[in-house]
């Protein structure tokens, strides 16, 4: 991967001074820290099954052991059953809003 350039996330003053405070109060701060420098970094459900649907497809090519393969596809219907659950919820909420 030579080349390739990751942007750096960075903790702004606030988010620092914040952080700072908590470990002052004696609090853990370092799931505080996780989360602010993961923002942006999530994955839709849709690219997840994606990536997932393509791995299956290359472990079938390639002869994978059958506990394997049903693992993976294990995943692909715990992503479906979450893709199902929020949009049951944005039916839900956009139906009270009416």
């Amino acid at each position: 991967m030579s080349g390739v350039k990751r942007k750096r996330k960075v903790l702004n003053v606030k988010q620092k001074l914040d952080i700072l405070q908590k470990l002052d109060n004696g609090e853990s701060a370092s799931t505080d820290a996780e989360d602010v420098l993961n923002e942006g970094n999530t994955i839709s459900h849709s690219a997840a099954l994606q990536s997932v649907e393509t791995l299956l497809d290359f472990m079938g090519q390639r002869g994978w052991d059958y506990g394997d393969i049903t693992a993976v596809r294990k995943i692909c219907v715990d992503i479906r059953q979450e893709m199902n659950k929020q949009q049951k919820q944005r039916r839900i909420t956009e139906f009270l809003k009416q």
